[in-house]
């Protein structure tokens, strides 16, 4: 198992890269998004060398907020070139996985028109990636896209995509947390992992390891039995970076422990 973490969007890549190196991590979970780390604004080339440099693979990760599901096709089609953007820039990379988050920001329209427009969209992407040579892999969301029953529809439309499971997601807006039954479900499927904490309900803390509800021992545990052995990233977002060194030393401690 890889531990890794997510560059800060508003901080110049190379950069990110020196300080994770530095701290022991063993991947990078790389979201090119805005203000500093777009696809159209990052030098790939000198990201390569830093990567190359300490040994680092690399995830592809694309921002959440991108409206591939929106009623309107203009934007629709905006969302998607600039998703192949991204893939262009994973594949110089040499990322073999990015993710994708569904799209639930379709006011006025029923869960299933929700469902196909994702659907068009991921179905359209899937052929640019495999041109490129990467797997896109679907995130769970809180709200529409958090159960089985509410990934299943885009799942089992489309064979080729991967799933990427995040178990803090996973304790929100749920009676109990779905990581057991997602990884029951996709297990087979499943291509990366984001860890973090909350207390449930609507907040996404993204807190330590520890610090809230997550049954973080049961869900490793889960995800050995599983047969799961790749990367997780640690989405610890704090402006202290002790919290992150010592969630990485948490999630080393119990997924050894976890047999």
């Amino acid at each position: 198992m890889l531990i890794g973490t997510m560059n800060h969007p508003a901080r110049d890549v190379v950069a990110e890269i020196e300080w994770m190196a530095q701290a022991g991590l063993e991947f990078i979970d790389l979201t090119l998004e805005p203000p500093r780390a777009a696809a159209w604004l990052v030098d790939l080339k000198a990201i390569r060398a830093a990567l190359h440099k300490h040994q680092l693979p690399v995830v592809g990760h694309t921002a959440y907020y991108l409206p591939i599901a929106s009623p309107f096709e203009s934007i629709r089609r905006a969302a998607i070139e600039e998703l192949v953007r991204c893939l262009h820039a994973f594949a110089e990379l040499g990322a073999r996985w990015m993710n994708i988050h569904p799209d639930s920001n379709v006011p006025m329209h029923d869960r299933a028109y929700a469902a196909q427009r994702n659907i068009q969209s991921l179905r359209e992407l899937t052929d640019f990636a495999r041109a490129c040579g990467i797997g896109l892999m679907i995130e769970n969301l809180p709200g529409r896209f958090n159960t089985v029953a509410q990934l299943a529809p885009l799942m089992d439309a489309l064979p080729e995509l991967g799933f990427h499971l995040d178990i803090g997601h996973a304790n929100l807006l749920v009676e109990t947390n779905s990581a057991d039954e997602l990884i029951a479900r996709f297990g087979p499927r499943l291509r990366h992992v984001h860890l973090h904490d909350n207390k449930g309900g609507t907040q996404d803390l993204h807190a330590p390891l520890g610090t809230g509800t997550v049954n973080l021992a049961h869900h490793l545990r889960s995800l050995k039995e599983s047969g799961y052995d790749s990367t997780i990233t640690l989405e610890v977002f704090t402006p202290d970076r002790h919290y992150l060194n010592y969630s990485r030393d948490v999630l080393r401690r119990l997924w050894d422990a976890a047999g």
